[in-house]
């Protein structure tokens, strides 16, 4: 973040009342400030050169300031005067105006085309017109400068600003290119003239200078700035000439912006101009001028925009956390600089974006600015109703499950840079680097980092060479991203995720690769059969020996090979046994995913699922929904049974406690298809239990029966023709004793068995029970816990667990009887006593 110096006593002026150093660092954090320190101009000296050096400087009392970095408009006084002025309703917005020269025609800066071709195409300018300067203006107008050179001119290499004198230099000006030696003048605060060859030398040493020496000393001609008489006004990006240089007698200020980017240049003269039009004879009016292009176009600057953009205040509302009408949302903005009211229809508010609020690009800036403006301390603090929505990125979930069964397969797994040098992707493996699409590192700090990787197997094979001396063999694998040139992407390259495995011995060891292949594909449930299985075929590639080298293919597609490494290619790696490899693509095993645009009321869907019939039913395992759409919350097959179910788990994450479980299971078959997005909580649980497919029947069984059995149908209260016996037993009496043996024996058993003491259910659960911070009382929050009292529970040990920074949670032991108390139970009533407690969880569950 920018750091801003204000002298304390000047800035309370401007404010037009004095704070205290508390006082002023809340205001500060209101505004989305932080005042970082408290110092002065001596103590900045003493602390980097010494107390010698310190002695004589200022005493005068600076804030220092830290400011967004995206907040152009507060990295001087006068910025942040206003903006504070602004916030506390003391003053309105002002209203920044382009205004027509009073007499004559506007200033005009001609850019020729030598300079377009070369390394500054584009140029702004504008004029501040009968300005009135102070030795505190003044270190301000040049400090902005400075300000805005390191951060959104990126060091002078996107925009170079240059102020000047305008009664020294008459117009029209010239903004053109020539070759360093036919550059002569006098820079800034020298006392001879220097050709630019002569400047860069001179620069060299310079602390400050030298740093942009390099974006312009290699090139054949330099830009440079003429006025009608020939007086060069400045040779951006270095440093402007001392004829035209601004001083506390200036009036008339010419500022002109060179740049790479002509956006950056238009936001930069706009800071510079909008910050400093106050000290006009006319406040806020900047002067134009006007800048032509070789092809004859004519641009008029400052541009001083104001555009307007809409949103509904129910979207701050619920972004925010606050409740507020939109009349108030409106009021919060227009504190922030952004002028704005009610539409009247509905909660639409109107936002007017000033000229030096660059910043706000999107819904967000101004729902953040509304915030800012409420007060972060004011927003009510909640805990989210829901923990997740997210499921498992499908691709790093197949990921994962490949790489534990390639290690049980006996493979060693590596991870390598994503980054390497091109020798490693081209040369050592036989390829030219003209014919790989690799996305090369414009200016690399070292030869090992050049070029993003296209393969994995240069980093195994580097990984194998660095570990020589371990045992043979060496099997290695990696499952990572490699990344490719795609023309259809919009940044011009993809990620790929690849699998390599490699096997080092002192023989090749091919069947070993092409038994790993075969279990991969077993995994995925791929069968090795032509066309809608895989297969491998004889293939040519200069990584591998001729004649040991094979391409895979599944379902008729290539992806991937594997076969012996050439020995040309072993020795480049610095190896000396044979290398057989395999490396494929993992994507296809997925098929296409389903990129869908995230809107705050649409939640996410899911990733199609991959095109392969085989993978796709293997993951879905079978089963059948029960007969029963009827639960204790409704009819599944209605919307008010859906509603019902939806209303129960706003604040849920399953059925029953924190862990999926077949209650889970039960109720998600009950319901026969996907919940509309209207029940949301529905939605989510549903999306979530419908990942546990495969581990459906290895959940913890279910406490309690949600989905009640179908009614039986009238038909089954009659008698059918199967219950009547056409063909009556002569042996009728020989049953009826029978069954009243059997009622006999029952009756003495049930007899029996009632004089054993029934058995009760019990479970020793040890609960975590954390406090909101490091000032909870920890002995009263103990002693709430122990409050609670229920038929069935009974309270053991408990102990202080340090969690971190100073935060300590209970840790407390219970027995309970299962048919009496559940945990469910118990965490209700601990969460109630909200003053201490900020979550229970549940550490141990043991049965009894």
């Amino acid at each position: 973040m920018p750091t801003v110096g204000v002298k304390r006593d000047l800035l309370f002026k401007a404010l037009g009342r004095s704070y205290t150093d508390e006082e002023f660092d809340e205001l500060c954090f209101e505004f989305g400030l932080e005042l970082d320190e408290i110092t002065s101009e001596k103590e900045i000296i003493s602390k980097e050169q010494g107390d010698s050096k310190a002695s004589g400087a200022s005493d005068v009392i600076l804030y220092k300031i830290d400011v967004p970095a995206n907040r152009y408009d507060l990295l001087c006084l006068e910025g942040v005067v206003r903006g504070l002025q602004v916030f506390k309703n003391k003053v309105e917005a002002p209203r920044y105006r382009r205004v027509s020269p009073v007499s004559g025609d506007p200033q005009r800066l001609i850019i020729t085309k030598e300079v377009t071709a070369a390394v500054r195409p584009h140029a702004v300018a504008a004029v501040l017109r009968d300005i009135t300067f102070t030795q505190e203006r003044y270190d301000s107008f040049i400090e902005l400068q400075e300000k805005l050179h390191q951060n959104i001119c990126r060091k002078r290499t996107l925009v170079a600003i240059g102020t000047h004198d305008l009664d020294t230099i008459s117009g029209p000006f010239t903004y053109t290119a020539k070759p360093p030696g036919d550059i002569s003048f006098k820079p800034l605060n020298q006392t001879k003239e220097y050709t630019a060859t002569q400047l860069m030398s001179l620069y060299k040493t310079d602390s400050h200078l030298r740093h942009y020496l390099p974006i312009i000393e290699d090139k054949p001609v330099y830009p440079v700035i003429y006025d009608s008489n020939g007086v060069v006004l400045s040779m951006p990006p270095i440093i402007n000439g001392d004829h035209s240089k601004i001083s506390l007698k200036t009036k008339n200020v010419f500022i002109e912006c060179t740049a790479t980017d002509v956006t950056k240049a238009k936001i930069v003269l706009d800071m510079m101009v909008t910050m400093f039009s106050e000290y006009c004879s006319q406040p806020f009016t900047v002067e134009e001028a006007e800048v032509m292009y070789p092809d004859g176009k004519t641009c008029t600057y400052p541009e001083l925009a104001y555009r307007k953009e809409s949103l509904s205040s129910g979207f701050i509302n619920r972004k925010v956390g606050i409740n507020e009408s939109t009349e108030k949302v409106a009021e919060l903005l227009t504190r922030m600089c952004l002028l704005s009211r009610p539409t009247g229809v509905g909660d639409e508010i109107e936002v007017e974006i000033p000229p030096t609020r660059s910043d706000v690009i999107h819904a967000c800036d101004i729902m953040e600015d509304a915030a800012i403006a409420y007060g972060f301390n004011n927003i009510t603090r909640t805990t989210p109703r829901t923990y997740t929505v997210a499921n498992q990125f499908p691709l790093n979930k197949l990921t994962e499950l490949l790489r534990q069964d390639l290690a049980a397969a006996g493979f060693t797994e590596a991870l390598n840079f994503a980054l390497c040098s091109q020798e490693d992707i081209a040369d050592k493996l036989g390829k030219k680097i003209s014919e790989i699409k690799a996305i090369h590192i414009s200016n690399p700090k070292t030869a090992e980092f050049q070029v993003a990787r296209t393969t994995l197997l240069p980093g195994l094979l580097k990984t194998i060479a660095a570990n020589r001396k371990m045992p043979l063999p060496l099997k290695l694998f990696e499952i990572s991203d490699v990344v490719l040139k795609d023309e259809a992407k919009d940044v011009g390259a993809r990620n790929s995720r690849r699998f390599c495995a490699v096997y080092y011995n002192k023989s090749p060891g091919f069947e070993v690769i092409h038994g790993l292949l075969d279990r991969t594909m077993q995994l995925l449930e791929v069968k090795p059969a032509p066309g809608e299985g895989y297969h491998i075929q004889a293939a040519d590639d200069s990584t591998f020996f001729p004649g040991r080298c094979a391409e895979i293919f599944v379902h008729g597609k290539s992806v991937g090979c594997l076969g012996v490494l050439h020995p040309d290619i072993i020795n480049r790696f610095e190896l000396t046994m044979p290398c057989s490899a395999l490396e494929m693509d993992i994507e296809p095993f997925l098929g296409p995913t389903a990129e869908t645009l995230l809107t705050h009321d649409v939640p996410m869907q899911e990733a199609v699922k991959h095109k392969f019939p085989t993978l796709e039913e293997s993951w879905q395992a079978p089963h059948s929904h029960p007969a029963s759409t009827k639960t204790v919350f409704g009819d599944m097959s209605t919307q008010a049974g859906l509603k019902a179910l939806n209303d129960f788990l706003a604040d849920k994450s399953y059925m029953e406690g924190f862990m999926a479980s077949q209650a889970d299971i039960t109720m998600f078959d009950a319901i026969h298809s996907p919940p509309s997005p209207a029940c949301c909580h529905l939605r989510r649980w549903y999306n979530h239990i419908k990942s546990f497919q495969m581990e459906r029947a290895r959940l913890p069984s279910a406490k309690t029966q949600f989905v009640l059995p179908a009614t039986p149908s009238a038909q089954t209260n009659n008698t059918s023709d199967d219950d009547i016996d056409l063909f009556g037993s002569d042996d009728e009496a020989e049953s009826e004793e029978a069954a009243r043996i059997k009622e006999q024996r029952l009756a003495e058993y049930a007899a029996k068995k009632s004089k054993k003491p029934a058995l009760v259910a019990k479970s020793s659960i040890l609960l975590d029970v954390k406090p909101w911070d490091d000032e909870t009382d920890m002995a009263k929050m103990e002693e709430c816990v122990r409050s609670v009292s229920m038929d069935g529970l009974l309270w053991g040990q408990s102990k202080l667990v340090p969690v971190g920074y100073g935060i300590k949670k209970l840790q407390i032991g219970c027995v309970v009887e299962d048919d009496k108390v559940g945990t469910d139970m118990l965490e209700e009533a601990i969460t109630a006593f909200e003053e201490y407690v900020q979550s229970v969880d549940v550490a141990a569950f043991n049965k009894i």
